[in-house]
Parts: C-alpha cells; structure tokens; sequence
C-alpha cells in the first residue's frame, strides 16, 4: 500500500458515500485511477465493505453492555458454536473471541435494564456451555473510525 492507496483510504473512511470523482480530487489523482485503485483496495481486502452507522438508542436500543463470558468445558466445537449462535443475535452489536479468563465479550444493544437482564438470565445462562457471565453497562461508546496510521 503506497501513499496515494492511503489517501484513498482516508478520503473513503471520512465519508464512503461520497463520488469517486470526489474521491478522486481529494487524492489529486484521475477519476480512472481513483476507480481502479479503489477496486483493488477491495480485492485485496483491505476494504471489506461499508455499513451504515446506526444509533442504537435512535431505533430503541438505548442500554449497550459488555458481557464477559467463560464456556465450560472449552473447546473449539464449543466455541465456534457458542460463537455462530452469539454473532445471529440480534441484541448483539459485536462477537469478540478473546484469550484470558473468558473467551467472549459480546456488546449488545437493547431497548432496557429489564432487556439487559432477560437476555443475559433467560438467554445466555441457560445455554449448557456457558460457565460464567460478566456483565458491564455501557455509559459511553466512543469509536475510532480509522484503524492505524491513516490519520
């Protein structure tokens, strides 16, 4: 990845709905190569896609947690089932497969207190695999849109 691929990446991250010609003239380069250069961003995967950035509390979702949790006994048929059931939630925002005392954190999103706890209660604990669960609200969530050292 060279510098004109960075700029590229930099102009697409600050706003991925804009032209490629604006694209393009943010960078000082050509629609074409604009074009081209992003399309090999994507083939090479260092573009994976792009998503809308949705609030959860503006569709009804305003409690967010991190919920730590340890599967018994652990293995990999285990956790990439406890992973795949995880990741088709719709409460859960994101699926973290960590090393340590657990081996998830889920961050979920849900309408309130008595959601939070009904999912953690009703729907984690009574899964069989699942050991200890471990859960911390979310008062903030503040994200950096650009991994690295694009910025």
């Amino acid at each position: 990845m060279d510098a004109i691929d960075a700029a590229i990446l930099r102009a697409l991250q600050d706003d991925a709905r804009q032209t490629n010609r604006a694209v393009a003239a943010a960078v000082g380069v050509s629609p074409t190569t604009a074009l081209d250069r992003t399309r090999a961003l994507v083939e090479r995967g260092v573009i994976r896609g792009t998503s809308v950035d949705v609030d959860p509390a503006a569709i009804g979702r305003g409690v967010q947690a991190l919920i730590a949790i340890r599967i018994r006994p652990p293995s990999r048929d285990r956790i990439e089932a406890f992973r795949d059931w995880a990741a088709g939630r719709g409460e859960v925002l994101g699926v973290f497969v960590t090393a340590g005392t657990e081996d998830f954190t889920l961050h979920v999103a849900v309408a309130d207190n008595q959601a939070l706890y009904a999912f953690v209660v009703d729907e984690l604990t009574s899964r069989r695999e699942v050991a200890d669960v471990r859960t911390s609200v979310v008062y903030e969530h503040l994200r950096n849109r650009s991994p690295g050292p694009l910025r």
